[in-house]
């Protein structure tokens, strides 16, 4: 199912997902954008030129929001290549003591709920619900096609899953086996605040909310942000499989599922 990125959209690529650290690139024929960078600036530099792309190249920063595995290497990133950071206020609040300075020129505002348009590229932002200031995340559009990323949430809402029904491709998260978890070594407390509404998605929660917003045009699911203590990438993607199916979905027909990797770019893909 690989497009000719000659034609393309969009491109996209997965440059990290997990528990360790998170990056995504994304370009057009205008723009080419890292969303969250949170790994070393060598690391993220080594990741891009896995799938042929460098970082000298880059246009701009989004974050979702300010943990520690978004935002490693964000300042790092901006200084070296002077790039623009979007982000919302209460997230630049959360963010800026730990990135350390960033030229108030490369400090851009994108505000929960609001669509910003760089070059070619509107991008949708939406709240969503996480142990973080104003976590928010996005769905880029381009013509008649459109990719979603949604990791690090507690639960998934009605008025989320309306904006981002039916996109070509998702990253979705699927953090965490529910008995993994229950069973594993994290002190009660951790765990109360991962299951709970500002924590993150399980392999079930995260399938459920696939078999509601997948449509017609989608070709492409990735599974994100999976946890190296409470997950395996074969439960997960059994879990996402096995839910769609029984929601009577082509899983393999109509559209793919995809593993992601907290140390390895996924392949470049286009829509």
């Amino acid at each position: 199912m690989t497009t000719s990125t000659a034609t393309a959209t969009m491109n996209i690529a997965i440059l990290a997902s997990g528990s360790s650290g998170n990056s995504l690139y994304i370009e057009s024929e205008q723009k080419k954008i890292l969303v969250d960078a949170g790994l070393s600036g060598k690391k993220i530099t080594s990741l891009l030129a896995e799938v042929g792309r460098k970082p000298d190249d880059l246009d701009a920063i989004l974050v979702t929001h300010e943990h520690r595995d978004h935002i490693h290497g964000v300042g790092v990133m901006a200084r070296k290549y002077k790039l623009d950071i979007y982000a919302n206020e209460k997230t630049w609040a959360a963010m800026d003591p730990m990135i350390g300075n960033v030229p108030l020129e490369q400090k851009q505002i994108f505000e929960m709920g609001k669509v910003l348009t760089l070059g070619d590229l509107d991008i949708e932002s939406f709240g969503v619900s996480h142990d973080a200031a104003a976590p928010q995340f996005y769905s880029f559009h381009k013509n008649d096609k459109s990719f979603v990323m949604l990791t690090d949430t507690g639960y998934c809402s009605d008025h989320v899953r309306g904006v981002i029904r039916n996109a070509d491709a998702y990253l979705l998260e699927s953090n965490h086996d529910l008995e993994m978890l229950r069973m594993g070594p994290y002190p009660w407390n951790l765990k109360q605040r991962i299951l709970g509404d500002h924590g993150h998605l399980s392999n079930e929660d995260g399938a459920l909310v696939a078999a509601d917003i997948i449509g017609d045009k989608t070709k492409r699911i990735y599974l994100g942000h999976l946890s190296k203590e409470n997950n395996l990438k074969e439960l997960a993607h059994l879990t996402m499989e096995n839910t769609l199916r029984e929601h009577d979905l082509g899983v393999g027909y109509d559209f793919d599922v995809y593993d992601t990797d907290p140390d390895r770019a996924c392949e470049l893909f286009s829509l």
